[in-house]
């Protein structure tokens, strides 16, 4: 399916794929709902979901020994499921808040003005009932956990509440996004141990340095429409030094892992895989070109690479130290 949605004309959204599984298997009255939800554009859940994965795999090495079963150095595969199926509703509920506050915004701007609400797709009533039929998916999936990590996962509500209104603030929304889309490395930390500790609060701040960086190659699409109607961005702050500044982001945030790595104890394996995602995230920005939109849109997906490399490497430390 190739035509863009407007008002006149029910469509996809004007970034997402053509041909998508929602268009060709959900009826046509669900569409603007996985439009809001953005499940034709599954890119945004797997990063929602890394930090998840990642701290659920680092956790478990943090009480590694030979002696144990290989499995017990394993992250928690229930863990895992609940973690994908939360990232999915609570993504989705994300992008359908944030499509609820900025429908004037995304109205003006090109990419956004095919959405489903400045479409007229769909009411605001509509839009409110579905965030909240998601949000619900969130809480059930979030009270499977122990209480100290109920407690925590809500907490996140706060960085979510907040973030649609910070691009109408600061030049550093991607900074709150960060906040927010990060929290999943406390989480896997806590649904093992039920506390916290230096090893995943490191892990967090290095998510959100990464989701800076991501963010910032990811609105590059938008500046000169982000110009006209006043919205703020790191893109726009950084400008013709993205590259330098893109750098810097990824490095911090390749150095507080490692640090995370170290606390824990991490076997090299983990390591490996950290540089691996490193010479990936370089070649991002050796390789940027800040006016290619649709470059950026690729670059940005790519991420979802880092996230598979770090993921393996911590999965290959578990096996290698079980396996002595």
């Amino acid at each position: 399916m190739e035509q863009v949605q407007s008002q006149q004309a029910q469509g996809r959204v004007a970034d997402a794929p053509s041909g998508h599984w929602t268009y060709k298997v959900l009826p046509r009255s669900a569409w603007p709902y996985a439009q809001l939800a953005r499940w034709d554009r599954p890119i945004g859940w797997w990063l929602l979901l890394w930090p998840c994965w990642w701290s659920a795999a680092l956790a478990p090495l943090a009480r590694a020994e030979q002696s144990l079963p290989v499995w017990a150095h394993l992250p928690n595969p229930f863990h895992l499921f609940l973690f994908f199926i939360g990232a999915i509703a609570m993504r989705g509920a994300g992008c359908t808040y944030n499509d609820l506050v900025d429908q004037n915004i995304d109205n003006r701007v090109a990419r956004t003005r095919s959405r489903p609400l400045p479409s007229g797709q769909v009411s605001r009533l509509q839009a409110k009932i579905f965030l909240i039929a998601q949000l619900l998916v969130g809480l059930l999936v979030l009270l499977q956990f122990p209480a100290y990590a109920i407690v925590v996962g809500l907490c996140s509500m706060l960085p979510v509440a907040i973030y649609p209104f910070m691009k109408r603030i600061t030049n550093w929304p991607q900074l709150f996004l960060g906040l927010a889309f990060s929290w999943g490395a406390l989480m896997g930390w806590v649904a093992v141990f039920e506390d916290l500790s230096v090893a995943p609060i490191l892990l967090y701040a290095g998510c959100i340095f990464w989701t800076i960086g991501y963010d910032t190659i990811y609105a590059h699409q938008d500046k000169e429409d982000d110009a006209l109607v006043g919205v703020k961005s790191t893109a726009r702050l950084f400008g013709e030094n993205t590259k330098s500044a893109i750098s810097v982001l990824y490095a911090i945030m390749l150095i507080l892992f490692a640090i995370s790595f170290i606390q824990v104890g991490t076997h090299w394996a983990a390591f490996v895989g950290l540089a691996l995602a490193g010479g990936h995230l370089a070649r991002q920005i050796v390789v940027l070109d800040i006016d290619n939109p649709d470059q950026c849109l690729a670059l940005f997906k790519s991420n979802t690479m880092v996230g598979w490399i770090v993921f393996a490497g911590l999965i290959a430390s578990g096996v290698a130290v079980a396996l002595g």
